[in-house]
């Protein structure tokens, strides 16, 4: 694939999205709230060194254990009002009717250029947004074995206040019914063998046709 530069002299993210110098391949995981998005990408970053994950900035107060720049970076609405206006962002939203997540540009086109499989774990929203501007990225949906589970899961964790957990769970409805859009499905039983069965896709040659 060709890679063409903008004016400013940076890779055009539109020209890297499927396959970078080496074949790189890029993969975008989305799914409902609490059905472990993180941890499965947490998993695959433990385990699998060559594959890059992409650290979303968010406006939201870090949780416990979360530290700045390895799951997230930590931003002031401030700072996220100045990556939207400098266009540092592939794609941002409001998630849950309350924090900003996004994530920067810069890292994925470089990563990709490199060679480097990269996964974009992010909320729908993001992941529509990306899809308008990289199609040839493949897009997989991680569900829950069933809506039980994922209220316990929510529940269970306790990051969130009851009224917190009930804005999440109506984003979550929501969530689960855009699972259409997406490439792929993985059921999320098992963190270890969902993370396997990511890392298969996200290592597996670019179809014909989306090149």
């Amino acid at each position: 694939m060709t890679m063409e530069r903008t004016d400013d002299g940076k890779t055009d993210v539109r020209e890297t999205a499927g396959l970078g110098t080496g074949g790189a391949r890029l993969t975008v995981l989305a799914g409902p709230t609490a059905v472990g998005k993180g941890t499965v990408a947490a998993d695959i970053r433990e385990r699998f060194e060559d594959v890059w994950i992409s650290v979303s900035a968010t406006t939201r107060k870090a949780r416990p254990g979360e530290i700045h720049g390895v799951h997230y970076l930590f931003v002031s609405d401030e700072e996220f009002d100045r990556m939207i206006a400098d266009g540092e962002l592939l794609e941002w939203a409001v998630v849950h009717k309350a924090a900003r997540y996004g994530t920067p540009k810069q890292p994925v086109i470089d990563k990709l250029a490199e060679g480097r499989p990269a996964l974009l774990e992010i909320d729908l929203q993001g992941a529509r947004q990306v899809r308008e501007t990289m199609p040839e990225a493949q897009f997989v949906f991680l569900a829950p074995p069933s809506w039980d589970e994922l209220v316990r899961r929510l529940v269970f964790r306790g990051t969130e206040t009851a009224e917190e957990r009930e804005r999440r769970l109506e984003t979550a409805v929501l969530e689960l019914a855009a699972e259409k859009e997406f490439d792929v499905t993985i059921v999320n039983a098992s963190v270890r063998e969902a993370a396997d069965q990511l890392v298969k896709l996200i290592r597996s040659p670019l179809p014909s046709g989306k090149s």
